[in-house]
């Protein structure tokens, strides 16, 4: 069984003032987690700017990160997009190096094409078909333009039990995330693995584990992997209360900015992103050294 309860973090992929990824800044970032007590890494997600990285490069994240953890944790890989034939191919070019060290695929709802319904559980349902590894869906609707619903949800987890086995659920609707947490909890079909629901969201991250959610796949614990951890492992309401100010910085100008721009204060990193993608403005940058010095 595969189990993503507990604290994953979205890692970002720092870069050097050439533009190139600077493994030795990503080398210190995954040693700060592990130490952190985070319990898996998502690798190429959204926040870890997938979508600007050649094909090479993620291939060296993937490598790098895989020899950098040496199977101490977890790891999720971040795999999706809006050409399903395209992912399928991406899945199937997987080595078998790869398929043994990450435990499973996060996959975004298509981008951009808004799918209907049927099509999202068409193009869900292919990729589960074809992956060698479990699928953990990713809605994130404020990104994608679609909202993955829990009707469709439900049926993808009840036709494919053991390929489909969770959610990262970035709606921000806490009604909509509140149902499927209750319909998942109940069996879907007999002998299939537990879904799992993770919060997509740091700040309503301990109201939903309240609610019965299982997770969270987090921003914020990349400069604060502790203290998150902490967080989500004891549902603190009283810790997350004192970073929330931070938490609404991070995603004032867009994420990772916010928290490229805390690292590099932190020293950890250079903050520096690429485009489309812009550090914060002086403004923002100032307010978040202003709220650092505060936690």
């Amino acid at each position: 069984m595969i189990d993503l309860r507990g604290l994953g973090t979205a890692l970002i992929t720092p870069f050097n003032v050439n533009g190139q990824i600077d493994f030795t800044a990503l080398g210190r970032l995954i040693d700060l987690q592990i130490e952190g007590g985070i319990d898996y890494l998502v690798v190429l997600g959204t926040t870890g700017e997938a979508a600007t990285l050649t094909p090479s490069e993620r291939q060296q994240v993937i490598d790098f990160v895989i020899q950098k953890v040496e199977r101490q944790i977890r790891l999720v890989l971040g795999l999706g997009g809006n050409n399903t034939a395209a992912v399928i191919d991406q899945l199937k070019a997987l080595t078998e190096e790869q398929r043994a060290a990450f435990s499973a695929i996060l996959s975004v709802c298509p981008y951009y094409n808004k799918p209907s319904q049927e099509g999202l559980y068409r193009h869900f349902a292919a990729i589960a078909e074809a992956s060698p590894l479990p699928i953990v869906l990713y809605n994130v609707p404020g990104r994608t333009g679609v909202n993955l619903l829990p009707e469709t949800v439900i049926r993808l987890a009840h036709d494919y039990p053991n390929q489909i086995i969770g959610i990262k659920e970035a709606s921000g609707n806490l009604e909509q995330i509140t149902e499927l947490i209750l319909r998942t909890s109940l069996p879907l079909t007999a002998n299939r693995s537990p879904f799992t629901v993770i919060s997509g969201d740091d700040g309503i991250a301990v109201e939903l584990l309240h609610r019965g959610a299982e997770g969270l796949i987090s921003v914020l614990s990349n400069a604060f992997p502790k203290e998150t951890a902490k967080m989500v492992h004891e549902q603190d309401d009283e810790l997350l209360e004192r970073f929330q100010p931070l938490i609404s910085l991070l995603f004032k100008e867009g994420n990772p900015a916010g928290v490229k721009t805390v690292l590099a204060q932190q020293g950890l990193i250079q903050n520096i992103l690429r485009l489309p993608l812009v550090p914060n403005s002086q403004a923002v940058q100032d307010e978040i050294a202003e709220t650092l010095k505060k936690l």
